[in-house]
């Protein structure tokens, strides 16, 4: 390792042994003082031995590097953003070692009172996500890089998960709804697969002509769209159950037939509905509006669709497996609208006190 001076700037070289034994080496320019220089020189030092001396953004460097290819791109946009944010300018110059529970709580504390312009503050599910991703942090350097302790795990969580109204549309509601959407046929196919198919929008947005087989009447569900960074991004679905095959009813495949004849020399790998996701919020504004209907998310559509099936009379692990549910736990979120057996309990408990009535007085 060397310091040099490099005009009127201060220059580090940095040589050091990779994971593979191999010898490397690195630099970088442009330090105003010689005391900046050695000071990121002892930065990279530390890290290439995972020494815990080091800050806090020196070790998020090391935590980038390991979980960033090991998650989705969408996923580590989302920690990444969290983490830049609201974390790394509050500890970002601490040293990881030092860092205590107190600490933990003091940054709690200046979240729990942030108040914006208009007087908002942080959701109870955002506080609780911000911090998981600091305890997450921790966590990492100490079961693999020897920290003795999480002082974000002592120092207890904040805010608490909020479990959002889960709306939905009734068949009479949707049909309403999709009816105006007619003058848009990209909005109302959009839609049409959306709500009879009980898919997500990712997926949605990821479909083309090759996921569809008319003649079985079936639909591949096998990847989904991102927008991230400007850039189109094609990925796995959400969960490992949520690669599957649909089974669609005759009008739908008669739907999307006419849909696809329509598209203009579109490949059979060429996205189908190459819109975003606010496009079809703003849809749903329209659409709503003028078919007079409740306003819900786009992915109560979703909701709409399964509590069509549970209407239905389908059960929960049929349903489970044509939405993709990763645990049939998810599908008994919906418990609430599956047809109660209350009451056939209570009947026939009256048909077994009568049976019992009548044997004993023949007794």
């Amino acid at each position: 390792m060397a310091v040099y001076k490099d005009g009127d700037k201060w220059r580090v070289l940095y040589r050091y042994t990779n994971f593979k034994g191999e010898r490397k080496q690195t630099q970088k320019r442009g330090f105003a003082t010689k005391r900046e220089a050695v000071q990121w020189e002892r930065e990279m030092m530390l890290k290439s031995e995972a020494k815990l001396d080091m800050t806090f953004a020196s070790f998020f460097e090391i935590y980038e590097k390991d979980k960033k290819k090991r998650v989705k791109e969408n996923t580590w946009e989302s920690k990444s953003h969290v983490i830049r944010k609201k974390i790394l300018p509050y500890f970002g110059e601490r040293k990881m070692s030092e860092i205590e529970p107190r600490d933990v709580i003091a940054w709690q504390n200046e979240l729990l009172s942030y108040k914006g312009e208009n007087g908002e503050v942080y959701s109870p599910t955002y506080l609780k996500t911000i911090h998981a991703q600091l305890s997450a942090i921790f966590n990492h350097a100490v079961r693999y890089y020897n920290l003795s302790s999480n002082p974000a795990q002592k120092a207890g969580s904040m805010g608490s998960e909020e479990h959002k109204e889960m709306l939905f549309w009734t068949k009479e509601e949707y049909l309403k709804f999709a009816d105006v959407m007619m003058d848009k046929p990209i909005s109302y196919y959009a839609f049409e697969v959306l709500y009879w198919c009980g898919i997500r929008v990712g997926e949605l947005l990821a479909l083309t002509p090759k996921d569809f087989d008319f003649e079985k009447q079936t639909l591949i569900i096998n990847k989904s769209y991102q927008r991230l960074n400007g850039k189109d991004v094609i990925t796995t679905p959400k969960t490992k159950k949520s690669n599957r095959m649909i089974k669609m009813p005759k009008f739908l495949c008669e739907e999307m037939r006419e849909y696809i004849d329509m598209q203009y020399e579109i490949g059979e790998n060429d996205r189908l509905f190459p819109i975003t996701k606010h496009y079809l919020h703003h849809e749903m504004d329209r659409g709503s509006k003028i078919a007079e209907v409740k306003r819900i998310r786009i992915h109560d559509l979703r909701h709409s669709a399964i509590s069509l099936l549970i209407e239905m009379g389908f059960s929960a692990l049929a349903i489970a497996e044509r939405v993709g549910h990763e645990s049939i736990d998810i599908t008994y979120r919906y418990a609430h609208l599956f047809p109660t057996k209350q009451m056939e309990m209570a009947d026939r408990l009256d048909v077994e006190r009568k049976e019992g009535e009548e044997t004993w007085t023949r007794i």
